[in-house]
């Protein structure tokens, strides 16, 4: 049955009424505000941006802002402990995926600096690997708190393409909760995959068995 016209017509007069008065309300609250309480705005917007400021050196102090390559095992356990929000890649020389993972990681390290961008060598970490139980390489550890939270393997969450976009990685991370993400996380960006390649729901994943392969057809 259709609505008819005048019902949908009165609706939208009556939304458009109510948006009217509420921007008149605000309008009228920014207008009767005097100049103590327009100082006492700018005060603390100010003491805001000195807060997010001492945050954000903080952060660089403890090599937040670049993507940064650890030297063994016993340095992943300090950079894990020194961060509240840590991203490993865990990497191998010779799989070319995983210089493909270093390009998207360097500009997320970058935009994202509340999170710790990290890279290890798994030839150079053979306890960690196996105590983490990878398997797969590239496999990314994303870590909150000092304990992993969540794994991606190869680049199956990524559209199961080695041309995913930088967003789309960066959706996948903000799933996790390991960054900052002002996006929405219901779904991926749109573009960011080829046609036909599919998108994966986003599950923490237990990876099982011993060593490691590698996620790249050329290996």
């Amino acid at each position: 049955m259709a609505i008819p016209v005048e019902i949908i017509s009165k609706v939208i007069e009556q939304t458009a009424k109510v948006v009217d008065e509420q921007v008149e309300a605000q309008l009228s609250k920014l207008t009767e505000m005097d100049d103590d309480d327009l100082e006492r705005l700018k005060e603390r917007r100010l003491e805001a941006l000195k807060k997010a400021q001492k945050q954000k050196q903080e952060w660089l102090s403890k090599g937040h802002g670049e993507y940064r390559e650890i030297s063994s095992e016993k340095d992943f356990f300090g950079e894990v402990k020194d961060s509240k929000n840590v991203v490993c890649h865990f990497y191998r020389n010779s799989t070319f995926r995983c210089k493909i993972l270093d390009k998207h990681l360097a500009l997320l390290a970058k935009k994202h600096v509340e999170t710790k961008f990290i890279k290890l060598n798994v030839e150079k970490a053979p306890f960690l690997t196996e105590r983490l139980r990878i398997k797969v390489i590239p496999t990314l550890a994303l870590l909150l708190d000092g304990k992993t939270k969540d794994y991606v393997v190869g680049f199956t969450d990524l559209g199961n393409t080695d041309e995913f976009s930088t967003e789309m990685l960066e959706w996948r991370l903000g799933c996790a909760d390991v960054i900052n993400y002002s996006g929405n996380l219901m779904e991926p960006p749109t573009g960011s995959q080829k046609s036909g390649s599919k998108i994966t729901k986003v599950e923490k994943k237990s990876i099982r068995g011993r060593g490691y392969d590698s996620d790249s057809e050329d290996d």
